[in-house]
C-alpha cells in the first residue's frame, strides 16, 4: 500500500536560489545591462551603450508594467486601465523628451520624436491590440468586450487626428512662427478635450469602459480556479498601493537616466547609419510599448478582452492628446520649439490606423482573424518607416 509522502517532500526540488532568479528576473537583467550601459558609455563604445541601454529599459519597463498590473488587480475598471496606461506613456515620455533635448545640436532628433508619437500608437492599436486579439483569438472562438469603449475611443481618435492635421497643413503655406502657434493652440484643445473625456470616463459614463457580463463571467471563473495558485512570494504583491505607487516611480526615474544615455549615444550613431526619422522613431516605440504588449497577451489568454481594448485604445489616446502638449512643454522649457507638423505618411497611417480598429471592434466580438488584420497593417507600415526619408 503506498503510504503519503512526508510533509514538505513535494518541495524536495524547489530551489530558493532559481525561484528568486525566476520572480526578479526583469530588475536583476535591467541592473545588469544598466550597469553595462554606464560602463560602455564612459568607455566611449555608443554602440554597445546603446544595446545594453535599451534592453535596461525594456527590463525595468517590466517591472513597472508588473507592479501596474498588481495595482490595476486592486482597482475597478477604468481605474485599472489608466494605472496601466499611465504607468506604461509615462516611459514613453521619458524616452522621446531625451531624443527631444538632442534637437538643440541635432535637428532629426525632433522629426525622430514625431515619428515616435505617431509610432506608439501605430504600436498600440496594430501590434498590442493585433498580438492580443490573434493570441485569444486562438484559446477563445470570439472574445466579447463593450463596444461602447471602442466606439468612444475610436471617435476620440478621429477627432483628435483630424487636429494635428491643421499645423501639418499650414507647413506648405506659413512661415515657422505661424506654424508654432498652431501647434500650441492645437495642443491645448488636446488638453482641454482630455479633460471631459476624463471625466466622460470616471463620472458620467464610467460603464462605457467595463467589461460585459458574459466576458465577466469568464474572468470571474478563471481566477477562481487559479486563486491558490496565486504566488505571494513576490515583494510587490505584499507591498500596500501607496508603496507600490512609489515603487513605479523609482523605476520609471531610472528608466529616464538611462534613456538620456540611449538618446546620447543613439542619435549619433543613427545618423551615422542612415538610420530614417520613422524607423527610429518606430524603434523607440516599440521599446516603450513592449511592456504593455506583455500584460495585454496575458489579459488576452485569460478572456479578458476588455482589459486589452482599454489599454490598446486608452495608451493611444493619452498618447496623442497628453504626451503630445507635454512633450511640447518640456521641449519649449528647454528652449526648443517642437511643432506638430506631422508628415503626410505619418497622418495617413494614423487616420487608416483608426478606421480599421473602429471596424475590427465595433461589434463588441474579437476573433483571431482580426488579431492577423492588424499585424498586417503594422508589417506595411514599418516597411514604409524604414525606407521613408
Amino acid at each position: 500500500m503506498d503510504s503519503q509522502p512526508p510533509s514538505g517532500s513535494n518541495h524536495t526540488h524547489y530551489n530558493p536560489t532559481l525561484h528568486f532568479l525566476s520572480e526578479y528576473s526583469d530588475i536583476i537583467i535591467g541592473s545588469i545591462f544598466g550597469a553595462l550601459a554606464f560602463y560602455f558609455h564612459m568607455t566611449h563604445s555608443p554602440y554597445i551603450s546603446v544595446i545594453s541601454a535599451a534592453i535596461a529599459i525594456g527590463a525595468f519597463s517590466i517591472t513597472v508594467a508588473e507592479i501596474a498590473e498588481i495595482l490595476a488587480e486592486r482597482l475597478d475598471e477604468p481605474y485599472a486601465s489608466f494605472v496601466l496606461t499611465f504607468s506604461a506613456v509615462a516611459v514613453e515620455i521619458i524616452l522621446l523628451f531625451m531624443i527631444v533635448r538632442e534637437g538643440v545640436h541635432n535637428p532629426a532628433a525632433l522629426e525622430t520624436v514625431k515619428g515616435g508619437i505617431i509610432s506608439a500608437v501605430i504600436v498600440d492599436m496594430n501590434v498590442l491590440l493585433g498580438l492580443a486579439v490573434f493570441i485569444g483569438g486562438l484559446s477563445y472562438k470570439e472574445q466579447e468586450h463593450n463596444e461602447d469603449t471602442s466606439s468612444t475611443y475610436t471617435t476620440i481618435l478621429l477627432v483628435a487626428s483630424s487636429a494635428l492635421l491643421v499645423p501639418s497643413i499650414l507647413t506648405y503655406s506659413e512661415d515657422s512662427h505661424t506654424l508654432f502657434e498652431a501647434s500650441v493652440m492645437i495642443a491645448s484643445m488636446l488638453i482641454l478635450f482630455y479633460v471631459a473625456i476624463f471625466i466622460f470616463q470616471t463620472r458620467t459614463h464610467s460603464h462605457f469602459f467595463k467589461a460585459t457580463a458574459k466576458s465577466r463571467l469568464f474572468r470571474i471563473k478563471k481566477k477562481h480556479d487559479e486563486e491558490e495558485d496565486e504566488d505571494e512570494d513576490y515583494i510587490f504583491d505584499r507591498l500596500g498601493n501607496v508603496a507600490n505607487f512609489f515603487a513605479i516611480f523609482f523605476f520609471i526615474l531610472i528608466v529616464g537616466v538611462l534613456a538620456e544615455l540611449l538618446a546620447s549615444d543613439g542619435m549619433p550613431i543613427a545618423k551615422e547609419q542612415g538610420i530614417s526619422t520613422g524607423l527610429a522613431g518606430l524603434i523607440i516605440a516599440l521599446i516603450a510599448v513592449a511592456p504593455e504588449i506583455m500584460t495585454a497577451i496575458k489579459a488576452a489568454r485569460d478572456d479578458e478582452i476588455q482589459r486589452v481594448i482599454n489599454i490598446a485604445m486608452g495608451a493611444s489616446t493619452v498618447s496623442v492628446m497628453l504626451t503630445v502638449p507635454i512633450l511640447m512643454g518640456l521641449a519649449y522649457f528647454n528652449g526648443i520649439q517642437l511643432t506638430l507638423d506631422f508628415n503626410a505618411f505619418q497622418i495617413g497611417a494614423l487616420i487608416l490606423t483608426i478606421i480599421l480598429a473602429w471596424k475590427t471592434t465595433d461589434d463588441g466580438e474579437t476573433n483571431y482573424f482580426e488579431g492577423i488584420s492588424h499585424l498586417m497593417f503594422f508589417v506595411g507600415y514599418a516597411i514604409i518607416a524604414t525606407l521613408y526619408h
